[in-house]
């Protein structure tokens, strides 16, 4: 998540060899310093100290970022910064000039420019900011004011916990002899370098092999025992390997260590967001034992480390953080993410295929029945990220709009995952992951999107076969049977619940009297059909009043195939019927073939044991 010369540059920076455009006594010359209390958690605030020195004559900027790396949306986080002033190096005010919302100017100083501010925050997750009297859990471009022109200037940041208890968490590299105070060799690592201040439990054992040997740090602020923590650390040691043995090699991680930075707390937001080496994992669900939900984020999240951080798109270089950061490739960045951190779970033995089964049906369903696919391929939905990504407007964004790049191309790589299988038993996804690692990510040389077709025409040396299925599925919207690509491993696609009847309705919220359509119905439905459209309030069904969503559920529960059924709502202040027939239920599952009453053969044992079981 880089600005400057893209992540392929951060190693250098990080070791001191970044060589800069400016001249060498400007670079010297400028600095960055912040210090961040919190006197006031209780009300989720912090006092930040933002020092510039080496400020050229003339004003200075300063500004909040409007995006976030790993975020695809404007998120405008100057909302939650008030109480600004600004001094000189000798402590005099300075006036503060503001002609938009984002930033200010600053003239007048004396080459140093010390900005204070205050900043409320209440939302933890992997974008924004919560203080509290627990922890401060900090992603930066919500929290710390920066200065144009002082991109490449060396930071300090030094973090006064409001408790002695506390300890702090992050990717930023500790200073010698400077308590809690760490360094970033610029505004873009210092960006992607998320903090969480806390009573927190830490665990860290080594990774690695010859030149390559690592430090793996899990970080947990939960509510727990110590018990726990080593039973999730356990589980991220038997699971991180198969990620290793997927691309052949651990990626270079700077300074030595990788770090999961694990919030799981009531008051958090749940959540996953990558960095290059960190990730932040967050749920209000406590820790188990089983884990199933915090390790499908940190499966998914670790995955990234490789596919995103060092493997990353072109259009995402420069990462700009005043606009929106938008890229067609992230039906792979994120979808073929998707793909793998639950096959990296299967394979590490910590879910079994059931599980892993009943997820990917789970995906493919939502492809099927989304409205938005028949109106635009991967490809475009990625494109379409910034009006999805948390973004928020005050009109609704119409349903055939958006299908998520996440279950999308999660969908996708499984179709081209089994294709190449199908086609080239000797290949699959795993090597064009190995093989574009190579060639892009080993280098952090950023692709295009063209590149990933060509390195599935280089793994297959089959150019017709690549071309087709991009074209098809990548750019357009078509998707493969899946019936035959999953029977090569004894998997069978089925319908669910044929004997259930289905009308295509969507989730329903309470209403004073009756329940709401939450979302159109599933378009060409039989209550599409018949008119029904999201905001509508169900009153009855066949004359029974329906007065809570767990009514509405059991209406639904009760429809059989080719049954009739009585629909009351009303719309707009007028009540309305219509008699709607119900189907057979559409929706998919994937089962084992030995569950259906059949047997697996000697090569379907062997395709499985190959694909999910390796």
């Amino acid at each position: 998540m880089v600005k400057e010369m893209a992540m392929r540059t951060i190693g250098a920076m990080m070791a001191g060899g970044l060589v800069l455009a400016m001249p060498a006594a400007a670079q010297e010359s400028r600095e960055v310093r912040y210090d961040l209390s919190f006197p006031d958690a209780a009300h989720h605030r912090a006092q930040i100290v933002a020092t510039f020195r080496g400020v050229p004559a003339g004003p200075l900027r300063v500004q909040m970022a409007r995006s976030s790396p790993g975020r695809y949306a404007l998120h405008e986080f100057a909302k939650n910064v008030f109480a600004v002033t600004a001094r000189d190096g000798a402590g005099r005010p300075l006036p503060l000039t503001r002609s938009d919302p984002y930033g200010w100017s600053v003239a007048g100083h004396d080459g140093t420019v010390v900005v204070s501010y205050t900043l409320f925050g209440n939302r933890g997750d992997g974008t924004y900011v919560q203080i509290d009297t627990q922890h401060a859990h900090l992603n930066p471009p919500a929290t710390l004011m920066w200065a144009s022109g002082f991109d490449a200037a060396p930071v300090r940041v030094r973090i006064v916990p409001p408790d002695a208890g506390w300890t702090i968490a992050t990717q930023l590299p500790a200073v010698a002899g400077q308590p809690n105070t760490f360094a970033a060799p610029g505004l873009q690592y210092l960006m992607d370098s998320p903090i969480e201040v806390a009573r927190q439990e830490i665990r860290e054992w080594p990774v690695g092999e010859g030149k390559q040997r690592y430090t793996i740090r899990l970080a947990v602020h939960h509510d727990g025992s110590p018990a726990e923590v080593d039973r999730l650390a356990a589980q991220v040691k038997q699971l991180i390997p198969q990620h290793r043995k997927l691309f052949g090699e651990w990626p270079r991680f700077d300074q030595g260590n990788y770090t999961f930075l694990a919030d799981y707390t009531p008051q958090i937001s749940g959540d996953g967001m990558e960095h290059r080496n960190s990730t932040v994992v967050t749920t209000p669900t406590p820790l188990d034992g089983t884990n199933a939900g915090q390790l499908s984020t940190i499966s998914h999240e670790f995955f990234h480390a490789w596919n995103v951080e060092r493997l990353r798109p072109r259009e995402l270089e420069p990462f700009d953080f005043t606009r929106a950061n938008a890229t067609p490739s992230l039906w792979f960045a994120e979808g073929v993410t998707n793909y793998y951190g639950p096959l990296m779970l299967r394979r590490a033995g910590l879910t079994d295929i059931d599980n892993w089964a009943k997820a990917t049906a789970g995906a493919l369903n939502t492809v099927l029945f989304s409205p938005a696919r028949r109106n635009g391929g991967p490809q475009e939905m990625s494109l379409r990220a910034p009006f999805a990504d948390a973004a928020t407007s005050v009109d609704p964004i119409a349903p055939d709009v958006f299908l998520s790049y996440y279950s999308y191309g999660q969908v996708v790589a499984l179709a081209l995952d089994l294709s190449i299988r199908q086609r080239f038993p000797k290949r699959s996804l795993d090597d064009v992951m190995r093989n574009l690692w190579q060639t892009f990510g080993r280098a952090e040389r950023p692709y295009a999107p063209d590149d990933l077709r060509r390195a599935v025409a280089t793994v297959t040396g089959d150019a017709g076969f690549a071309d087709a299925f991009f074209a098809r599925s990548v750019v357009g919207n078509a998707l493969p049977d899946f019936t035959p690509l999953l029977a090569q491993a004894g998997l069978v696609l089925r319908a669910a619940a044929p004997q259930h009847g289905w009308i295509g309705a969507g989730g329903v919220s309470a209403m004073p009297a009756g329940v709401m359509l939450n979302a159109a119905p599933v378009p060409g439905s039989p209550l599409d059909a018949a008119g029904l459209d999201a905001g509508d309030r169900i009153i009855a069904v066949n004359g029974g009043p329906i007065t809570d969503p767990a009514g509405w559920t059991t209406a639904l529960d009760r429809l059989t195939p080719g049954a009739t059924v009585a629909i009351r709502f009303a719309r707009q202040g007028g009540e309305q019927q219509r008699s709607v027939r119900a189907l057979a239920d559409p929706c998919v599952e994937i089962v084992r073939v030995e569950a259906t009453g059949g047997t697996l053969s000697g090569k379907q044992r062997t395709f499985r044991a190959n694909w999910v079981d390796e």
